[in-house]
C-alpha cells in the first residue's frame, strides 16, 4: 500500500537478437537463458512479450555478411529489417518496436562507424550512414529509432532523414549517456559487433563523468530527441537520477549484458537468491528515475508482476 517505488511490465523493453543464417535459436554462452534468434523464433519471443504485458521489445540484427561501411544495416532485405517487419506482422500495436542504430554488428571492423585510414571513426561520415538506416528501418516498421553510436550530432541528422522521408511521427530514444564500460562484455558474443582494434572511448563517456553525461543529454533534446537512455544502469544510478531531476521527458536505463550475466553467475553458484537480486536490481533502477527499462529479464518479470 505505501511502497514507493513499484515496476510496472509496461515499463520493461525487451531487447532480442536475431542472426541471420541460422536454422535454429542459438544460446549466448555467457548469457544463460538468452538467444541469438531466428526470424521464426524472434516471432515467437515477442508474441509471449506481449502475453506477459512487456512494454516494448528492440532488435539487435547480427548479419550473415559485414563490410567496412556496414551495408546491411539499411538493406531492405538485411536481417534488421527483416525481424522489425515480422515483429510488426506478429504483434501489430500491442508492443512497441524500437530499432537499435549502431553500425558495431554490421561493419568488419565492428566500430560503431565509418574508419578512417588512420584507424579512427569518422564522425561526419558515419552520420550520412545512420540517417539511411534510420530511414530503412522506419520502412520496415519500427515505431521508435534508438541511436547508439554515440556520434556527435546524430540525432539531429536521424529527426532530418525521417522527417524528410514522411516520418515525422517516429520517435527517437537517444542513448545519450552511454559509457564506455567493462559491462558490455557478453554483449559483444550476442551481437558479435566487438571492435578489431582500438576502443570505443572516443565516443563513449568517461565513467567517471557525470556533468558530461547532462550535457550529452541537453544536447540531443536540442536536436529532437523525444526520450533519452543511460547506459549501462546499476553503476550509474546517480547519473540516472540527475538526468531525470534535469529532464521532462522519459529517462529510459538499459539494464546491460555484464550486469544481466553476473546476477545469473552468481545465482547458479549459490551465492545470491537469483529471483530476488534481479527484482531488486530493476526496483533500484525504477527507483533512480528511470521511467522506461530495458531488461534481458522483461517478460520472466512482467510475468511475475503481473
Amino acid at each position: 500500500m505505501v511502497a514507493e517505488t513499484s515496476l510496472r511490465p509496461a515499463e520493461l523493453v525487451l531487447p532480442v537478437f536475431v542472426k541471420e543464417g541460422i536454422a535454429d535459436p542459438r544460446p549466448i554462452s555467457s548469457m544463460p537463458g538468452v538467444f541469438q534468434h531466428t526470424r521464426e523464433s524472434v516471432r515467437k519471443t515477442a508474441a509471449e512479450a506481449v502475453e506477459a504485458g512487456v512494454g516494448g521489445i528492440i532488435v539487435f540484427g547480427v548479419p550473415a555478411d559485414k563490410d567496412a561501411a556496414g551495408s546491411a544495416a539499411d538493406d531492405p532485405h538485411g536481417i534488421s529489417q527483416l525481424a522489425l517487419a515480422d515483429i510488426r506482422a506478429e504483434t501489430g500495436d500491442d508492443l512497441v518496436v524500437m530499432a537499435d542504430l549502431c553500425l558495431c554488428e554490421y561493419t568488419d571492423h565492428g566500430h560503431c562507424g565509418i574508419v578512417t585510414p588512420a584507424g579512427t571513426v569518422d564522425n561526419d561520415a558515419t552520420l550520412d550512414r545512420y540517417a539511411a538506416v534510420a530511414v530503412a528501418q522506419a520502412r520496415a516498421g519500427a515505431q521508435l529509432i534508438a541511436p547508439s553510436g554515440m556520434m556527435d550530432g546524430q540525432v539531429g541528422v536521424i529527426r532530418r532523414a525521417l522527417d524528410e522521408a514522411g516520418f515525422a511521427d517516429i520517435p527517437i530514444c537517444a542513448y545519450s549517456a552511454k559509457y564506455a564500460s567493462a559491462f558490455y562484455g557478453p554483449f559483444r558474443e550476442a551481437a558479435e559487433g566487438a571492435p578489431k582494434f582500438g576502443d570505443r572511448a572516443t565516443h563513449q563517456q568517461d565513467p567517471g563523468n557525470a556533468l558530461e553525461a547532462l550535457r550529452e543529454v541537453e544536447l540531443d533534446l536540442a536536436e529532437g530527441a523525444d526520450m533519452v537512455m543511460v547506459k549501462p544502469a546499476l553503476s550509474y544510478l546517480d547519473v540516472i537520477r540527475r538526468v531525470a531531476d534535469a529532464v521532462r521527458v522519459p529517462v529510459a536505463a538499459y539494464q546491460v549484458s555484464g550486469e544481466f550475466a553476473m546476477i545469473e553467475a552468481a545465482a547458479a553458484n549459490g551465492w545470491v537468491d537469483r529471483d530476488k537480486a534481479i527484482m531488486e536490481a530493476l526496483t533500484s533502477i525504477r527507483r533512480a528515475g528511470a521511467s522506461v527499462i530495458l531488461s534481458y529479464w522483461a517478460t520472466e518479470v512482467a510475468r511475475r508482476l503481473g
